[in-house]
């Protein structure tokens, strides 16, 4: 197959899995706000007192979202990570329209640049909470992996659309317009994953009281600590934004200093580095299906910083457009690999937290990055200090290689067999260990119209999980309500030792992943509260379908 065609492929895969498809869209609009609110500010701090000011009010807005990135990972894992996701668009739609106020109203600067941070610190909200529900959306690994190329071109293709956005506006009406109107843009990205379903949370809020979020925030640096892998590559991905966050110095300096192209001319260099995330379309497609991912983050590595060498050995304006882009590609090739091999090897009921941490080293890389910038071109120059930036990486992935390597390889989580479990009450109380065992024994079964699941009357020897496709159900002769994806079946019969109680058909083409009888009773009897959960749902349905029987969703045909 063709790059091409690869990537309309996973475009298209991504496309019909409408709730994919909506947090996809939302994240597109995420981005685009993130980006333009940041550069307003940037401008209107500039306004008040030039490069320095602008600077401080960078850090300011970075680090209180350094601090509260853990805990918005926390609360992805203590509640519905869907609902996290919809309140983290809604708290970022609620402080930019409160800094839109402030900034048209002509209210005191302080009060503009507090209202700022803490939309900085609802942005940590998103991708922790994204990393968590699209394991649960996509129907199968292949997916999860496409569904991460597109959210890593989304990115790039923000990195265009926000500051291009923001310029408009800008000239146009000002700092205030860009935070009205990404304020609604931040609103739509709610509406658009309201509704969208999700597991439940990674684990029960057992724990009460005033630290007991701060305790799961730590359980998540834990997990980093007792696996150094984990921790070498969420470290890798952290200090790619000391990168960024130095470049978005740079490209000033490079700019007006260097290349003499004027202050347009770092709106240029800019957009040719996010120009350069969109072209590694073909590149990231490459990772679909890929069981190692660790040679494409290394190469990644070394094309984002071969540019940056490049550009700092020989700087012309054409040259530097050319490898800034080429130096595009490999970010957005190193962050898709990175942030999809993080998703395999973490532990699924502390996902949200450790993409929680890294999001927390994301907004310190930031700000590093940006008083780095300063330093570097003090001591080398702006060469100088992009030479040196091109070589951080590299030193990094050298000095974490064996960990990155031992990570590569025992990087086989189910993730979205987890997370498909997760949608089923009985499982969700399950404990995590025991979550992970059984996801690991799933075996997966495709069907197509017409294929028989199910005959009623006859043993049943599996529990059956919907991943994709819709089927149909009968008992006796009356057609009961069909099933679809975060539906089971088949635990009446394993539960009451009885004959299947119904016919359960293929409508359409669909995967099933198939739990065979001693292993989902092993795992269900061993919990109590899951017993009693299956219990109480068995004898719901029995009551309320004899005679005949009759299914409902959530798990609710009755074979």
């Amino acid at each position: 197959m063709s790059d091409q065609a690869r990537s309309v492929s996973v475009v298209r895969a991504v496309i019909r899995n409408g709730p994919l498809r909506r947090v996809q869209l939302a994240f597109a609009g995420f981005n685009a706000a993130e980006w333009a609110v940041w550069i307003a500010m940037l401008v209107y701090a500039y306004e008040q007192g030039g490069a320095t000011t602008a600077g401080i009010v960078a850090f300011v807005q970075l680090v209180p979202a350094t601090f509260t990135a853990p805990l918005a990972g926390a609360l992805a894992d203590r509640h519905p990570p869907a609902r996290v996701l919809v309140a983290g668009y809604v708290l970022q739609a609620a402080a930019m329209a409160a800094t839109a106020a402030a900034l048209l109203a002509g209210g005191p600067a302080p009060l503009v640049y507090a209202l700022a941070a803490l939309g900085a610190c609802a942005v940590t909200i998103t991708r922790p909470s994204q990393a968590v529900v699209m394991p649960a959306l996509a129907r199968t690994p292949d997916e999860l992996t496409a569904a991460n190329a597109v959210s890593g071109w989304i990115e790039s293709a923000g990195v265009l659309a926000g500051p291009t956005a923001a310029g408009l506006l800008l000239s146009a009406a000002g700092p205030g317009a860009v935070f009205a109107v990404m304020a609604g843009v931040a609103l739509l990205s709610a509406l658009a994953v309201a509704g969208v379903p999700g597991p439940q949370p990674a684990r029960q809020a057992e724990a009460t009281g005033r630290w007991a979020l701060a305790g799961e925030v730590a359980t998540g640096v834990a997990v980093l600590r007792g696996r150094p892998g984990a921790r070498s590559l969420v470290g890798l991905l952290g200090a790619q934004y000391v990168v960024i966050g130095a470049l978005d110095v740079l490209f000033v300096v490079l700019a007006l200093d260097v290349l003499n192209i004027g202050e347009g001319g770092a709106g240029y260099l800019n957009a040719a580095y996010g120009a350069g995330g969109v072209l590694a379309i073909a590149a990231t497609v490459a990772l679909v299906g890929r069981p190692r991912l660790v040679p494409a983050l290394m190469l990644g590595i070394a094309l984002w910083s071969v540019a940056l060498i490049a550009i700092g050995l020989v700087a012309t304006t054409v040259g530097a457009i050319l490898l800034f882009a080429a130096a595009g590609v490999g970010r957005n090739l190193f962050d898709v690999a990175g942030r999809t091999l993080l998703q395999r090897a973490a532990p699924g009921h502390v996902l949200a937290r450790v993409f929680g941490v890294l999001e927390a080293l994301t907004m310190g890389g930031l700000a590093v990055g940006s008083l780095l910038a300063s330093a570097l071109v003090a001591i080398g120059g702006p060469e100088g200090a992009i030479i040196g930036l091109g070589a951080l990486l590299p030193l990094l992935a050298l000095a974490g290689w064996r960990g990155l390597i031992s990570v590569d390889r025992s990087a086989d989580v189910p993730v979205v067999q987890i997370s498909l479990l997760r949608s089923l009450e009985m499982m969700a109380l399950l404990d995590p260990p025991v979550l992970e065992g059984i996801a690991r024994k799933l075996e997966p079964v495709a069907v197509g119209p017409g294929d028989e699941v199910t005959r009623e009357g006859e043993p049943g020897s599996r529990f059956f999980v919907v991943a994709d496709g819709e089927l149909d159900v009968v008992c006796g002769e009356t057609r009961v309500p069909s099933l679809g994806r975060c539906d089971g079946f088949g635990e009446i019969a394993l539960l009451d030792d009885c004959p299947r109680t119904a016919t359960v058909t293929a409508r359409t083409k669909g995967l099933l992943y198939a739990l065979e009888r001693d292993d989902f009773l092993t795992a269900v009897a061993g919990n109590t509260q899951a017993a009693g959960e299956a219990r109480r749902l068995a004898d719901e349905r029995l009551a309320r379908a004899a005679p005949p029987l009759v299914a409902g969703r959530e798990g609710s045909a009755l074979p």
